[in-house]
């Protein structure tokens, strides 16, 4: 099986900045089609410029897609671009602290509809438009569509104050195979990338803030680094590819062994 992904056209939310970022580069570098997608118009009108677009062709649009309408609106962006959309990469997410003893604190319903409903809706939404395609190909045999999405190890850890964050990503695992045996009789694979401590803007910032944070990370990750946003895009290739063909309903794990040992009080980046 094969790990390219060159001519196939690919979707990438979270694309601004960041893991998401880090994805549609690299997806561009392998000759893929990608629209870039975020909220934030000026980024990523920035970043596309500046992206190396000999082997693939990039676009971007922005627009929030927590509305149902915005959604739908990239996907017809897509298509009158591209044609068509072979690939779904779900990495629009946030984290943001919370009080779990507080009733007022809202993040679980913040955190729900950012990281759960969002890639949700836009998974069903493409997973629709694959079946299309393949129908309108007379396709009867091998792969329609591949949809990935960005998790993370908070998922399948106790953190107090990363109660709704936790919440958030353990959704999205149990949607990732939900959607996983929903689509598999369409061949449309569905599988995630839950991470550890990626060097991104936001860990960038909490370094900063409070520089014993980096030493706390590495303390607790066997491999003693942080891992590149670019190992976490060589990986969501290899989901994206058919070289990954008999894989679905996977949450594959890039954490350097850190949930092997981790404890409660390691940081939560």
């Amino acid at each position: 099986m094969s790990l390219t992904i060159s001519g196939k056209t690919a979707i990438v939310t979270g694309a601004a900045n960041g893991v998401g970022l880090a994805v549609a580069r690299h997806f561009v570098e392998r000759g893929a089609n990608v629209m870039f997608a975020d909220m934030d118009e000026a980024r990523l009108a920035d970043e596309v410029g500046n992206v190396e677009d000999e082997k693939g062709t990039s676009r971007y649009f922005a627009g929030d897609l927590r509305q149902k309408l915005t959604v739908a609106n990239l996907l017809s962006a897509t298509l009158d671009a591209f044609d068509r959309v072979d690939i779904l990469v779900n990495a629009s997410r946030q984290m943001i602290a919370s009080d779990p003893l507080d009733p007022d604190d809202d993040a679980v319903s913040v955190l729900l509809e950012q990281n759960l409903l969002t890639s949700l809706r836009l998974s069903q939404i493409v997973a629709r438009r694959m079946i299309k395609q393949a129908e309108a190909d007379e396709q009867t045999e091998g792969p329609v569509g591949s949809i990935i999405n960005l998790s993370s190890i908070a998922a399948r850890r106790t953190h107090p104050e990363l109660l709704a964050y936790s919440v958030s990503t353990a959704a999205l695992d149990q949607a990732t195979r939900s959607l996983a045996v929903a689509l598999a009789p369409h061949r449309i694979r569905v599988n995630a990338v839950a991470f550890g401590s990626v060097m991104s803007a936001s860990l960038r910032g909490a370094i900063k803030e409070n520089p014993d944070c980096r030493e706390d990370i590495i303390e607790n990750t066997p491999l003693s680094r942080i891992a590149s946003a670019s190992e976490v895009a060589e990986t969501v290739q290899f989901l994206a590819s058919d070289g990954s063909g008999f894989m679905t309903g996977q949450i594959l794990t890039i954490d350097g062994g850190r949930t092997l040992i981790d404890v409660v009080e390691a940081p939560a980046h």
